[in-house]
């Protein structure tokens, strides 16, 4: 069931969603060669209880870290830990903050040091999908036009399109109905209203969209090992259009 949000609630939205941005700040700021994605995680980790929240991610459904922190062919989900970051490497960190009894939750893949040419222009092709698929997000339309954006724009580029994971709808939990998905048919699945809050979230990889998940059963990594861009930002429906509430 979709709850629309109140006035008030999207004030605490908003509020949550200011934090989890400046968290992912925090994440991007600390990306560089040498690091350890266990270091990044933990700047992430105490920058949030600093404000007075608490880290969305830490403990759901068993997750060990604050953030998700995937590198390269690892798409979604990846554990932070005792890897260390190479240069030309390309970090996606998915983070949320809950605060005030509601969830953020945006992310964005990160460059350490330089990337090649290739890499940075699947970074720039993820992001611009993210963008549209925002644009498609008003009322009257439906979810299927979201998807419709983001898969017709990187699917004509040559990039693939990972369909086991999804975008969802966001509020005291942090994954609500409906199901946003990356792809679709325009005209199709849940009409968008004004109150809605939703998180879109482009996963895209530069080969196949085929992926696995490692035995550490959480991340999740393309099965050709190509590289795979995430970005993501949790957006309210309004009358007046989509206003993006993952904002520092």
């Amino acid at each position: 069931m979709v709850v629309l949000k109140t006035a008030r609630e999207l004030d605490k939205l908003r509020d949550a969603g200011r934090l989890s941005a400046m968290a992912l700040q925090v994440g991007g700021e600390a990306v560089k060669p040498g690091v350890t994605t266990a270091e990044i995680d933990s700047k992430i980790h105490k920058f949030i209880l600093s404000q007075g929240a608490k880290p969305s991610f830490l403990g759901y459904g068993g997750f060990p870290g604050s953030a998700c922190i995937s590198v390269n062919d690892e798409v979604i989900h990846g554990i932070p830990g005792s890897r260390v970051i190479q240069e030309g490497d390309i970090v996606s960190i998915d983070v949320g903050a809950y605060y005030n009894g509601y969830h953020g939750d945006n992310a964005f893949t990160f460059t350490a040091g330089a990337v090649a040419p290739e890499v940075q222009r699947l970074l720039d092709a993820t992001r611009e999908s993210l963008r549209r698929g925002i644009a498609a997000a008003i009322p009257g339309n439906r979810v299927g036009d979201i998807g419709w954006a983001v898969q017709s724009y990187v699917e004509s580029l040559g990039y693939g399109v990972v369909k086991e994971y999804v975008g969802h709808g966001v509020g005291a939990n942090l994954h609500e109905d409906p199901e946003v998905p990356n792809y679709g048919r325009p005209g199709h699945g849940v009409r968008l209203v004004p109150g809605m809050v939703i998180a879109i979230e482009p996963m895209i990889t530069m080969g196949s969209p085929a992926v696995r998940v490692l035995d550490n059963d959480w991340t999740v990594v393309t099965r050709d090992h190509s590289p795979a861009a995430h970005f993501e930002n949790t957006i309210a429906i309004t009358e007046n259009g989509p206003v993006i509430l993952t904002q520092a």
